[in-house]
């Protein structure tokens, strides 16, 4: 499995997630993704090398060409990252709020988190 660090250095890329933006659309060839992109072909192959070693896209040739295609594998590694970070803010959050409410707690007698 691929590191989170490498997930996140391969999104550091503005025109990385260009290209990851193009393939939500559904699998496309390289000629197709550099259409839709300020570089030439060259580099949005380079690119997608970069993103393929991070586990974000995942390829198949067909034919002559090479298609590529969101990897959901490579996309879950990031959203677990993000998502450890709403988590832990909710964690946080219900832990005031039980704080507030203790019977003695001056912020639970008014029956808001925030002591409103």
């Amino acid at each position: 499995m691929v590191s989170r660090d490498e997930v996140l250095d391969a999104l550091g890329d503005r025109t990385r997630r260009e290209i990851l933006e193009c393939l939500r659309a559904g699998p496309q060839p390289v000629g197709v993704i550099a259409q839709n992109l300020t570089v030439g072909r060259p580099a949005v192959s380079q690119h997608l090398k970069v993103l393929k070693l991070a586990g974000l896209v995942s390829d198949e040739a067909v034919g002559t060409r090479r298609v590529y295609r969101l990897n959901p594998e490579g996309l879950q590694t990031l959203e677990e990252y993000v998502q450890s970070f709403w988590s832990a803010a909710l964690l946080r959050y219900r832990q005031a709020a039980r704080r507030a409410a203790q019977p003695g707690n001056p912020a639970g007698s008014k029956g808001s988190p925030h002591g409103r």
